[in-house]
């Protein structure tokens, strides 16, 4: 049987080119041979405070972007978290299993909550939640950058003590880890993940930007002092992300981009590399449009949805008779 992957973006911002190279593109090639459950996590945003009507736009808004970036809904799961009941069922159920330390010791939580006088219940919590995301399909692999590996061997544990406690059940879920892209770096400091909740705009390309914003905002681009265009990510880090920047939306390697700007000041790279990227996102910008003033989107959704719910369901009926819960009649 196909392996099982499930992967999710929180509709909290735009998302950004580095979404599409570090997840989205994965998300396309994966599909090829798995079993694919790609989710808009929007009980996961819910974690700060959301505008009802801004979340409801983004939400769409993610979900078309996955379409467009690729993700063929006759072969994958697209849909709403929250559309699928069985997430926040085992989310609770996960919340009971894991430790107080484990959860203080995430470093996310660390971060988003520093310097704060007080956090939500469920900004702690959450990494409970994103296992039963995982574990409510038994996910074989689930794509993961740098960030949320802590988040992934948590799952794994809460997955190894359910199964020791309850008998075997869960699958421990693999991480997937592209080698080339999978963490592109903010504009405007090559040290720092590409981020959409980075109040500096020009930090970041966003899927929707129109062309001339995506030239401007990459003639802006942090360089490293010199003018050679290497590949160097500890000596030259601003020159080497925009190189890989350029090899994810161009197909080409890294030697052949330094060899062809050899000699070169950063000002040709920039200004080639602009239109390599706004090449890269105008058919994707385009089918975008095209999605969501089709009207199609809810049907995908609710199609998606559907077929998730019936896996969910099983698998949580099976968590709830082995931990004594009395079964529906």
């Amino acid at each position: 049987m196909a392996k099982k992957v499930l992967s999710g973006i929180q509709p909290s911002g735009t998302l950004t080119l580095g979404n599409y190279i570090g997840a989205m593109k994965n998300f396309v090639k994966l599909q090829e041979e798995h079993e694919c459950y790609f989710m808009v996590v929007d009980l996961h945003a819910i974690t700060v405070a959301q505008e009802p009507a801004a979340l409801r736009e983004q939400s769409e808004s993610v979900a078309a972007l996955f379409i467009a970036a690729g993700i063929d809904p006759a072969r994958s799961n697209v849909y709403l978290q929250s559309h699928v009941p069985q997430h926040a069922e085992l989310g609770w159920i996960m919340t009971t299993l894991t430790a107080m330390g484990e959860l203080e010791r995430m470093t996310q939580f660390k971060d988003k909550s520093s310097g704060k006088d007080s956090v939500g219940a469920g900004l702690f919590v959450y990494p409970s939640l994103m296992a039963a995301d995982i574990l409510v399909y038994n996910a074989d692999l689930v794509p993961v950058g740098e960030d949320q590996k802590q988040h992934l061997e948590l799952t794994r544990d809460l997955a190894g003590r359910f199964n020791s406690r309850f008998g075997e059940y869960f699958t421990i879920p693999e991480p997937y880890i592209p080698q080339v892209g999978a963490r592109i770096m903010s504009l405007d400091d090559g040290t720092k993940k590409m981020s959409k909740s980075n109040p500096n705009a020009g930090s970041f390309i966003s899927l929707l930007d129109p062309p001339d914003v995506i030239r401007k905002k990459i003639s802006r681009a942090t360089t490293d002092s010199g003018r050679e265009v290497v590949f160097d990510p500890q000596n030259k880090p601003e020159v080497s992300n925009l190189m890989s920047i350029y090899a994810e939306c161009s197909g080409m390697s890294l030697g052949q981009i330094a060899d062809r700007f050899e000699g070169q000041m950063y000002g040709g790279f920039k200004k080639e590399l602009a239109e390599v990227v706004v090449a890269t996102l105008e058919p994707l910008q385009q089918r975008y449009h095209e999605i969501r003033n089709s009207g199609a989107l809810s049907d995908i959704l609710a199609e998606s949805a559907e077929r998730a719910r019936v896996v969910a369901a099983q698998t949580l009926a099976g968590v709830k008779e082995r931990m004594g819960f009395l079964p529906v009649r």
